[in-house]
């Protein structure tokens, strides 16, 4: 397989993993007996550097955030599967850099969250990881 098609493979994934997350870390399901940490994360305030600001708005901050993230990454690999080869030699550290997060974001998911999450990001280190291997590994001297 080449490592255009494993690129763009991460980058569906990635994608779908930026919907998902953005539409659903803030979701909560009554028989997880949540709802009164949920609400006293909405309702107890504190003023940091001028700014009144509760739990739940920082926990909606790193959620969007990370879904953000998560765009951004779709977008790079989407973006490094359409470069010409020459190009994507030259990129070394980036493509390992880009495997070695996503792993690092899986051992996160591992230990901290749940199934989806953990498929997710298994997966996509491996396409990434697949791909940084398979990339060109030098430029072609003329």
């Amino acid at each position: 397989m080449r490592s255009s098609i494993l690129y763009r493979i991460a980058a569906v994934l990635l994608l779908l993993f930026a919907v998902g997350h953005t539409l659903g870390f803030r979701q909560s399901d009554p028989a997880w007996g949540v709802d009164a940490l949920l609400a006293s994360m909405r309702s107890i305030h504190f003023n940091v550097q001028g700014f009144s600001r509760s739990y739940w708005d920082v926990f909606q901050a790193a959620g969007f955030s990370l879904g953000i993230f998560y765009l951004f990454t779709a977008v790079l690999a989407w973006q490094l599967g359409g470069l010409p080869p020459a190009s994507l030699a030259l990129m070394r550290v980036t493509r390992w850099a880009f495997a070695l997060c996503f792993a690092a974001i899986t051992v996160v998911s591992w230990r901290y969250l749940f199934l989806l999450p953990i498929a997710f990001s298994i997966v996509i280190t491996l396409c990434l990881a697949a791909a940084a291997w398979l990339s060109p590994k030098r430029v072609s001297q003329i």
